[in-house]
């Protein structure tokens, strides 16, 4: 029999042309008092079924994992994502009855491509939380935009930016605010 912990860190299915994990890799199935991200990277391609926390605590590949799912896809440079913000992904996701992949339009962002957006862009912050990766976009297919942003400030756990034109909702472990 396999211990909890091993069959978890062999229940990561993570897909993508460059990536050189198996396509049959088993997906993740979260128990009561586990969480499990599901992600699309939409400039990627790539896919991420996870459970990252378990057993009381987080699951250090799984978190591996995730960083280079959201990793700036610009740099292809990885950053040790915000715990914080994966739980609130866990929480927005559980308000909007959500099963499916979340879209993600930013995680991480090196401060050479927050500079690149921000001249090409008014709406790029010049300390964006994205650059410590604090930060996130994304959209859930199927649902409302503007309910996920309403579930994402009701929880209060940080940022919330609302972007209906470009069709996503930003989330951040920041303060408290919404734009």
């Amino acid at each position: 029999m396999m211990p909890r912990r091993a069959f978890l860190k062999s229940s990561i299915f993570l897909a993508a042309p460059t990536l050189s994990i198996p396509a049959f890799a088993k997906t993740a199935q979260a128990a009561p008092g586990e969480h499990t991200l599901r992600l699309y990277n939409t400039h990627t391609g790539e896919k991420l079924n996870s459970v990252f926390w378990a057993e009381g605590q987080f699951v250090p590949d799984a978190l591996q994992d995730i960083n280079k799912v959201l990793r700036d896809h610009r740099t292809n440079k990885i950053a040790d994502m915000d715990p914080e913000l994966l739980l609130l992904l866990t929480t927005v996701n559980a308000k909007m009855g959500n099963n499916r992949e979340l879209h993600i339009i930013s995680g991480y962002r090196s401060p050479e491509s927050n500079a690149k957006l921000q001249a090409a862009s008014g709406g790029v912050a010049k300390r964006s939380l994205h650059m410590e990766a604090k930060a996130i976009d994304i959209r859930i297919p199927g649902k409302d935009l503007k309910m996920l942003q309403r579930a994402a400030m009701s929880i209060k756990g940080g940022g919330v930016g609302y972007y209906p034109d470009s069709q996503f909702v930003h989330l951040d472990t920041g303060r408290v605010r919404s734009w």
